[in-house]
């Protein structure tokens, strides 16, 4: 029977998840698309003005570049709470910052308007949002660099709704063609242009090719003719008056080092479009489309009300305590500064503890805290709660729209469906918190029908879980200086006079408004706890407070702003038996003009079917700038049994699909229940090796154009220093809840269980090896569980077509001896040398390679990326070059891998000795390489 309600509440998400912040399509037209001003945008009219006019023009550019199938039907602009009150102006519902499609936020180095879409997933996944700003849509003057704002929105949108990636790279800008010939990266390749090395500003010279690289030096641009004949593509360079199309099957350049060829594997950018279910329900519109409906929507003071179960079960597992301690964290601690807030309680029926108040100090916060329960009893009415809660909010305001509720419940309701239309129209938005196993599985549905977070937590005392979830219900309005940040959540069983010990690393970005809260789940007298901050200072026992209406609690604020470094605990059981022991520690930015490290966890879904893995994201950044070399740890937790911990990574395998972004990912597959499964993701940065880096996704800044014959360039991409990027963050600790996901379909124990295959491998490459006549292929493993534990074997194939090493061809192609290849453990580089001895090699052949690994229940797991290698034959010079022809070397650094393979093969009939004798008195075999990497 729970297998049944897991999988209907499965379909309630699907058919409720259809407001809060979710773009719709309806015959071809988007609706609902959110753009969201921060509120640390000074205000400006034009902002607004050009972001109506930008969608309007993108509409029609979308239009026509889609084949008449789609265009933006209607959008929502949020205005900060900051700006002026207009009348034109209407009150938000459930639209947030925080979940805005299009974000418009000043970077965090004033250097720069690269427009970016933020992309976790692969090929086909959608994006997070895209980020614009303010000078971006003010300052016409870009138009030359970028395109129009409305053709920039559309090469935009096809990143964050299609997943297709560029078709440009910074890294790689060009290959190899043949002999001493090299092309820009680009798509298609009838874009045309000259190639140029500035000297000096309005002086330039002819780019050269550098022999041992086969590709133009460093520093060389591509200059694109302002007037050509082609018109794509798009995601290539949109800024081009001929480009109106994206890039297909007739003109998508296969060659080009590009992320679109490495993640779609050589699928051009509009096959991946009609490959999407968007494209399937979207036949051609025979007529215009409509402009445009753009709604100006302003944020409001946060009004939120707490709508907590107090039924009879909540009085088993002392969660009426546990609810009780975790409230009080999030009133005392958590919610912001100018919020108002409102208590209800329900069982069989529902009572209004308190109505909406203001906090302006901690006095009120306290009030509040007086207002939370302690004892339960009777049934549960999740929606006399519910409607109760809209009930305060319209004491004082004339709507419920744009307010919020925290609902939480330990238990079942038939009658929970009976408010489901009341919800939808409310324009509120639902926070749920299911505690224990037993919570109501329709829950979810009414945050997903309201665009509200999700949580869960157990009975289990060690996780904290409970508090994890109120930490997690933070504004959604993007004022990083009043936002709570998690700095500490442990807990753990701890024997009789044994000890919890750790370090809480303070940055210089946090440290105000710090508490330190220590519980316990046993004794009457608090344990003794020795705190001592970064200059040796101790604080014990007796100076944290303890609430003579929550025993089991003690929390010490430190006054002003928190020390930086690193400050260490000891937490003794002084009890005569075991107890839990727990710590958690929250702060707040230490200046409002500095931006905190964060931590942003996500999942791939919220709604799970086995045997299909989750992926766990979480996202690491000072403001906009990824955060890298930090340790990140996801512990999920299921409804009940053990949680389980992995790693994150940032290495560009895996689940992870872009090495050194901020973005540390990794699969997820020990489900053991059916049911709730919550996360909570820990980051832990070492001063040595924690750095930013530049965002590696952004749009392409157009260095110049060449009209009737003349270079005419534009102004020089504004750089930040490596010193700016590289400011000291020092150790710093944080702590986020991910939220909750379902998972149906799970096996009873003792079911066939292998049934996840190895994860595709996407980082495969291929170089020159040392004695010129092999290719060395490297690669992170796989697991033999997607990214766990060890593959048994793998599948090499080669093909002079890139297209035949897809999945669905893979086994047809030539197979490349790997007899002597062995696995190693997930996340290990390997290499693998091989020596083609039967190989036709002709000037210009372009050589593919992919890979997969096979478990050892035989399940098989996708073909890799794929690899391009350019065998080129070039004339030897016949005499040194002359002193003023300037020939440079550069080399690429690569990691060695950390095992290595060697074979030989007879790949092909034809016999290569023959020609090498032949040409080898005139010719020198050189062998370039075109990795797609990042």
């Amino acid at each position: 029977m729970v297998f049944n309600w897991w999988l209907l509440l499965l379909l309630l998400q699907v058919l409720c998840g259809v407001t809060g912040n979710i773009v719709k399509l309806n015959n071809g037209g988007f609706e609902d698309i959110v753009i969201a001003i921060n509120p640390g945008v000074p205000e400006d009219n034009k902002i607004v003005d050009n972001i109506q006019d930008m969608i309007k023009e993108a509409s029609t550019y979308l239009f026509n570049a889609t084949k008449q199938r789609f265009y933006f039907k209607t959008a929502k602009v949020i205005i900060p709470l900051t700006w002026t009150q207009k009348d034109v102006y209407k009150r938000v519902t459930t639209e947030t910052y925080d979940k805005a499609d299009i974000i418009v936020a000043d970077p965090f180095l004033k250097y720069g308007d690269d427009p970016y879409t933020l992309q976790y997933g692969g090929c086909g996944e959608r994006g997070r949002y895209i980020h614009f700003t303010p000078n971006f849509l003010t300052n016409d003057g870009l138009h030359d660099v970028y395109g129009s704002r409305g053709r920039v929105f559309v090469h935009e949108w096809a990143h964050l709704r299609w997943g297709v990636f560029d078709e440009y790279n910074n890294n790689a800008p060009f290959y190899n063609t043949g002999p001493l010939k090299a092309e820009a990266t680009r798509c298609s390749a009838g874009v045309t242009g000259q190639y140029i090395f500035p000297l000096s500003p309005g002086k330039n010279r002819k780019c050269k090719v550098e022999r041992r690289t086969q590709l133009y030096e460093p520093g060389c641009q591509f200059i694109p003719d302002k007037q050509q004949t082609t018109p794509a593509s798009i995601m290539y360079m949109q800024s081009l008056s001929s480009v109106t199309q994206f890039c297909d099957e007739s003109n998508h350049n296969i060659k080009a080092t590009n992320m679109q060829n490495k993640l779609c594997n050589y699928r051009s950018t509009w096959e991946v479009i009609m490959n999407s279910t968007d494209f399937v329900s979207s036949p051609p519109i025979n007529v215009p489309p409509p402009n445009p409906t753009i709604s100006l929507l302003q944020t409001q003071d946060r009004a939120l009300c707490l709508v907590l179960d107090v039924s009879g079960s909540m009085g088993s597992n002392d969660r009426i305590g546990r609810l009780k301690q975790a409230a009080e964290i999030f009133l005392l601690q958590i919610i912001e500064m100018g919020s108002w807030v409102g208590i209800v309680t329900f069982n069989s029926a529902a009572k209004v503890q308190t109505y909406l108040q203001e906090i302006t100090s901690d006095s009120e916060r306290q009030t509040l805290a007086a207002y939370l329960p302690t004892t339960a009893s009777g049934g549960t009415s999740i929606c006399s709660g519910v409607r109760t809660g809209f009930q305060v909010f319209k004491q004082k305001y004339q709507s419920t729209e744009g307010c919020e509720i925290v609902l939480l419940t330990d238990g079942e309701d038939a009658g929970i469906g009976s408010c489901f239309k009341e919800v939808e129209s409310s324009g509120s938005i639902i926070h749920t918190i299911a505690l224990g196993p037993s919570a109501a599985k329709e829950l979810e549905a009414l945050a997903d029908m309201t665009g509200g977070l999700k949580f869960s937590a157990t009975d289990n005392l060690d996780s904290n879980s409970l508090i994890n979830a109120f930490t997690g219900i933070a504004s959604g309005s993007g004022d990083f200086s009043q936002q709570s940040i998690q700095l500490e959540s442990q807990g753990q069983s701890i024997g009789s006079l044994m000890a919890l010990n750790g370090i809480v690393s303070i940055d210089k970005t946090v440290g105000n408004d710090t508490f330190f809260v220590v519980s316990w789940s046993e004794a009457i007298y608090p344990p003794m706890i020795i705190l001592t901050d970064p200059k040796g200072k101790n604080y014990a026992t007796q100076d944290f407070v303890i609430d003579s209406t929550n025993h089991r609690t003690a929390r010490l604020n430190i006054a002003g702003t928190a020390k930086t470094g690193d400050w260490v605990y000891t937490i003794k059981n002084t009890h005569s038996a075991a107890q839990v022991l727990s710590i958690v520690v929250t702060t707040r930015a230490a200046s409002a003009s500095v931006p905190p490290v964060t931590v942003k966890p996500y999942m791939n879904r919220d709604t799970n079917s086995y045997p299909n893995p989750m992926v766990i994201y979480a996202e690491v950044s000072q403001r906009f700038l990824p955060v890298v070399g930090v340790n990140v740890t996801a512990t999920v937790e299921p409804q009940t049994g053990t949680p389980v911990e992995l790693e994150l990574y940032d290495n560009g395998s895996g689940a992870d699909i872009i090495k050194n972004d901020g973005i540390y990912s990794r699969y997820f597959t020990s489900f053991k229940v059916n049911g709730r499964y919550n996360i909570k993701v820990q980051v832990q940065g070492k001063d040595k090796t924690v750095r930013r880096v530049r965002r590696q996704n952004q749009a392409l800044y157009v260095p110049g154009y060449v009209e009737n014959g003349v270079i005419k360039m534009n102004a020089p991409r504004p750089e930040v220093s490596e010193d700016e990027i590289q400011a000291d963050l020092g150790n710093f600790s944080r702590v986020a809840s991910g939220g909750s996901f379902v998972v149906a379909g799970v096996p009873p124990a003792g079911s066939p269980s292998d049934v996840f295959p190895p994860c595709r491998i996407t980082d495969l490459e291929v170089e020159l090896a040392d004695d010129d006549d092999e290719f060395l292929l490297s690669w992170t493993a796989p697991g033999n569980d997607y990214d766990t534990g060890k593959a048994e074997r793998y599948e090499i194939k080669m093909s002079e077509n890139p297209l035949e090493l897809r999945d669905a061809t893979f086994h047809t192609a030539t197979s490349v001896n790997t007899t002597d290849l062995t696995t190693e453990v997930a996340g290990v580089k390997q290499s693998f040398r091989y020596k083609p001895e039967n190989f036709a090699k002709e000037n210009g052949t372009s050589i593919y390679f992919a890979i997969r690994a096979i478990d050892d229940s035989n399940n098989v797991g996708e073909a890799s990326n794929i690899a391009r290698a350019v065998v080129l034959l070039s004339a030897l010079p016949s005499t040194p070059s002359s002193p003023s022809t300037t020939h440079t070397t550069s080399s690429t650094h690569t990691t060695r891998p950390s095992t290595t393979h060697t074979t030989s093969s007879n790949a092909k009939t034809s016999v290569l000795n023959t020609i090498t004798i032949i040409t080898i008195i005139v010719f020198v075999s050189v062998i370039c390489f075109c990795n797609l990497f990042l």
